[in-house]
């Protein structure tokens, strides 16, 4: 595994961002652990987060496309944190671009927020994480109503690796369904190799307990 993974997964935890208990989510799914993207509150946390964004995508994407477009809400912070990394590590000055939730009819109008879309444009989707696909399903027709752009791929920060709609992860339905690559910058079964019976910050995160509770939300909801 990559230094910066290992070092994105303790990131995650150190900003309480990663956190394994006992957690009902939005699907009803009751989930051995829990990842929100919406404690990354501070300057320092979403320029470590811009860096690791931008290391996994130039790994899985290179520096051939021109925008980096977050869906809102969440989006708007990963696109802007990770264009200017981008330009940090890589000298490529990436256009960020992301969508309003209602049409601006005054000043800066329309739908988009930051960079227009022009034909021809080779743009990378940031997201947190994604479950169902159905982000992808409303970002898809505002990236093609507003140009002929090229959608290279879609970066999320993890990747559950549970099933969606169907027996695949949602990664991979996407994939599928849209034709364009996926990546996260970590799997669960990557953050799992990382801590599985490794003391961290004076306490094992993921003791054989954990692991058992983990393996058996897998058996029930992993991806085939």
């Amino acid at each position: 595994m990559e230094q910066y993974k290992k070092e994105f997964i303790e990131f995650m935890v150190d900003s309480n961002v990663l956190r394994f208990g006992e957690f009902t989510l939005k699907s009803g799914r009751k989930s051995p652990f829990f990842m929100n993207a919406g404690a990354y509150v501070t300057g320092s946390q979403l320029r470590k987060l811009g860096t690791y964004y931008a290391q996994a995508i130039h790994d899985n994407y290179g520096t051939d496309f021109e925008v980096l477009f977050g869906p809102a809400y969440k989006g708007i912070p990963l696109a802007v944190a990770t264009a200017m990394a981008f330009s940090e590590l890589y000298g490529r000055d990436i256009r960020y671009c992301s969508n309003r939730k209602e049409i601006k009819d005054h000043g800066d109008v329309g739908i988009l927020l930051g960079s227009d879309l022009n034909d021809g444009d080779r743009v990378v989707i940031i997201e947190d994480v994604t479950t169902s696909g159905k982000s992808i399903e409303e970002t898809f027709p505002i990236l093609k109503e507003q140009a002929n752009v090229d959608v290279v791929g879609l970066m999320v920060s993890l990747n559950r690796q549970e099933r969606g709609r169907t027996q695949k992860n949602a990664l991979a339905e996407i994939r599928e369904v849209y034709g364009i690559e996926t990546g996260a910058i970590v799997t669960m079964e990557e953050v799992i190799e990382h801590l599985y019976n490794r003391k961290y910050n004076g306490r094992v995160l993921i003791d054989d307990k954990m692991k058992e509770a983990i393996d058996t939300y897998y058996a029930q909801y992993g991806a085939k």
